[in-house]
């Protein structure tokens, strides 16, 4: 069967949707919209130059998806990343190799030196990654909480002095301080290629302005008036909830703050009816993976970064 590989059509919504679906399938614990897709597409930095390609038999159907572009805040040239996802109902097609050599094909115009992509801990994946030259790095779990089942903590029925509670939407006229505290949460994370902060007003748009994000979910916690800790919330819109980032500045680390913020995050989105919690940590990041136990999430995946190299070509 002929497998043709082609870009996203750009304002087709239908086209969109498939897209969606196989990610979905694929990768179901990821929250993904054809909203989000759309923005993610028009709204990437032009020196990313990004790509959504999808893989669709000779009768139209898609069956399988790629993003692929360079990483272009990171200080070394030449980095790239491309995630290649294929309906579990139609693989075996050729799909997956057909989508990475057209990525492969476009990073490697482009400049590309090294390229990176999550795989999921499968022993076919991880199979088919290697035959194609690619070698394990780190790892991340997904987790997963059930809503609908079992209690949650409670929230303190006072806060300690100086402390408050807000919603992202509180900050609609002056998000920086948000910008600011992400940025420095982000610097800490883990992670295969250094990258530079977004400029303001790229973080506008690839991520205040993300149709998924839940400003009123997400939730801040304020020190003295001053951003401590916060937990970043995104929906489907329908029943699937998900925390893109959590965490606390250095300065107030130690204080629970980050507990504080997800708990009212996570009771908030329960009580607006989502029923499924995802979230996803680093293997290695035991603080965090601690805190998700502690509220009950369970792993449910496990991915691993693999890199090309030049030394690893075939």
């Amino acid at each position: 069967m002929t497998i043709k590989i082609r870009d996203l059509r750009p304002g087709d919504p239908s086209d969109a949707e498939s897209v969606v679906r196989v990610r979905r399938a694929a990768l179901p614990f990821m929250i993904t919209t054809p909203a989000a897709l759309a923005h993610e597409l028009a709204t990437a930095h032009p020196d990313k130059r990004h790509r959504i390609l999808a893989a669709e038999t000779e009768d139209g159907l898609v069956i399988g998806t790629a993003e692929l572009g360079l990483v272009h805040r990171s200080p070394e040239p030449g980095q790239s990343f491309v995630n290649a996802y294929v309906d579990p109902a139609h693989r075996g097609r050729g799909a997956g190799t057909a989508l990475l050599r057209t990525a492969e094909e476009h990073l490697a115009a482009e400049g590309a030196l090294e390229t990176y992509a999550w795989v999921l801990d499968e022993p076919a994946h991880r199979s088919f990654a290697e035959r194609r030259g690619y070698r394990p790095s780190r790892s991340a779990h997904f987790l997963r909480l059930d809503l609908a089942a079992g209690p949650l903590p409670e929230l303190p029925a006072v806060l300690p002095a100086g402390v408050e509670l807000r919603p992202a939407s509180a900050f609609a006229a002056d998000p920086r301080p948000l910008f600011e505290a992400d940025a420095a949460v982000s610097a800490d994370e883990p992670g295969d290629v250094p990258e530079a902060p977004p400029a303001y007003e790229d973080w506008l748009s690839s991520v205040w302005h993300e149709p998924t994000l839940d400003r009123e979910l997400t939730r801040v916690v304020l020190v003295d008036g001053v951003v401590a800790a916060f937990c970043a919330a995104r929906t489907d819109g329908a029943t699937r909830y998900g925390s893109a980032m959590t965490g606390t500045l250095r300065a107030f680390r130690g204080r629970g703050l980050a507990k504080l913020a997800k708990t009212d995050s996570l009771r908030r989105a329960r009580a607006a009816g989502y029923t499924e919690a995802f979230t996803g940590n680093d293997t290695g990041n035991e603080p965090m993976l601690a805190v998700n136990r502690w509220f009950g999430y369970e792993i449910c995946a496990t991915e691993t970064r693999f890199a090309k190299k030049p030394e690893n070509r075939t």
